[in-house]
């Protein structure tokens, strides 16, 4: 019994010793993890000439607020912000909505090239998204769509649409056929069925979907920059160029237009990473 007794205070004095190394070890790499965004914001609230002292943090004499002023000023912010948000709005609508409709069409709906088109969607995983950049310019080019809204909205949506069908059809899968069977028997067309009974029950992935496509989408700018030649559909990252001219010498105003850049998806992140993060889990056990 002596001996029981030792080998469990043993037993769990190494568990107690594991936990406290492991917590360590994530707070270590939590710390590298969002070190450059305190580093960011460090330097943003500097002054210029406080930038080339030594040290990789810098504690400001005085807290240089007028640099986010002059950066949402002269970055034209609000109108970058706007655009960002009304782009990036209309592809997740425009993702949601055809991948529940594709994810149903695949899954629940009885045809034989159902497994083949959503094989071929799903490949689009595989294709990374600025690998098209010469070919749809050259395709915007001859259409006319070069500097439109939807020069962007197409890629955005084509290339978040393999990850959300993949997300969807995993949840659909495990929803029971009988609702559906009932819902034909009341009367029910396949559009009320698909809008009024399945797509409510698809919440986790379609909150997870949304956030995944706007994050993913956000920061993008080498397509914008390409298709896009002036500011009337720019969106948010081209607020940092506004700063290669005459603010070229003035770093802190260029860090704290990048501070206000990133801010939105931070906070998206932040206060959305649980549905991230349930969403994805619930939708590989399912899948």
């Amino acid at each position: 019994m002596k001996k029981n007794n030792v080998n469990q205070k043993k037993g769990a004095a190494h568990a107690g010793i594991g936990k406290i190394v492991l917590w360590i070890v994530l707070l270590l790499v939590a710390v590298i993890q969002i070190f450059p965004l305190i580093w960011l914001l460090d330097f943003s609230l500097a002054s210029s000439t406080e930038m080339f002292t030594n040290g990789l943090l810098i504690l400001p004499e005085k807290i240089q607020w007028g640099n986010y002023v002059t950066a949402f000023v002269d970055g034209h912010f609000l109108q970058y912000l706007k655009n960002s948000i009304i782009i990036n709005g209309l592809a997740v609508f425009f993702v949601l909505l055809i991948s529940i409709m594709a994810a149903y069409a695949c899954r629940r709906m009885r045809w034989k090239l159902s497994g083949l088109v959503k094989t071929i969607l799903l490949l689009g995983m595989m294709i990374p998204i600025h690998a098209t950049l010469l070919p749809n310019y050259k395709i915007y080019n001859t259409l006319g769509l070069t500097d439109t809204i939807w020069a962007l909205l197409i890629p955005y949506v084509a290339f978040s649409l393999p990850q959300g069908l993949f997300l969807m059809t995993g949840f659909i899968d495990s929803i029971p056929w009988e609702m559906e069977e009932a819902a034909v028997m009341d009367g029910c067309g396949i559009y009320r069925i698909v809008f009024q009974i399945i797509t409510p029950m698809l919440k986790p992935s379609i909150a997870t979907v949304a956030i995944m496509t706007f994050l993913n989408n956000w920061n993008e700018f080498i397509m914008a920059s390409t298709y896009l030649s002036t500011p009337k559909w720019k969106t948010l990252p081209f607020s940092v160029l506004e700063f290669t001219g005459q603010y070229s010498s003035n770093y802190a105003v260029q860090f704290a237009v990048m501070a206000l850049t990133a801010a939105p998806a931070v906070i998206v992140y932040i206060l959305l990473n649980k549905h991230i993060t349930k969403g994805v889990a619930m939708g590989a056990v399912k899948g």
